[in-house]
């Protein structure tokens, strides 16, 4: 597992069309498996799971994402990678797992 936090001052909703977008368009076996918005007064939510095949790892791994924003404040992005492991009880062979979130992180710059 790997993860990644920020805060950012970005626009909501070109944020979240950015990652949506630029994961998509990453890598042919990119796909979008599920997502949920919430809104509650002025704060919301938005969680996407990604997942995509890793060519190094020979594995399917997952890429979870969630932005928060309350009021106007800044957006606070939580992205957490799974599923890279060959291994039964321990974790071997990450590398697809941090690949798919060195991605998630150029698309922030």
């Amino acid at each position: 597992m790997a993860k990644f936090e920020h805060v950012c001052y970005d626009d909501f909703d070109q944020l979240l069309e950015t990652i949506e977008q630029g994961i998509l368009g990453s890598s042919v076996s990119a796909s979008l498996e599920d997502s949920s918005d919430f809104v509650s007064g002025n704060a919301r939510c938005s969680v996407r799971v990604f997942e995509r095949y890793s060519y190094l790892g020979s594995n399917r791994v997952s890429l979870s994402v969630t932005l928060f924003q309350s009021e106007s404040g800044p957006v606070h992005i939580c992205a957490i990678t799974a599923g890279g492991s060959e291994a039964m009880f321990f974790k071997m062979n990450t590398y697809g797992e941090e690949a798919f979130l060195e991605k998630f992180i150029e698309l922030l710059d």
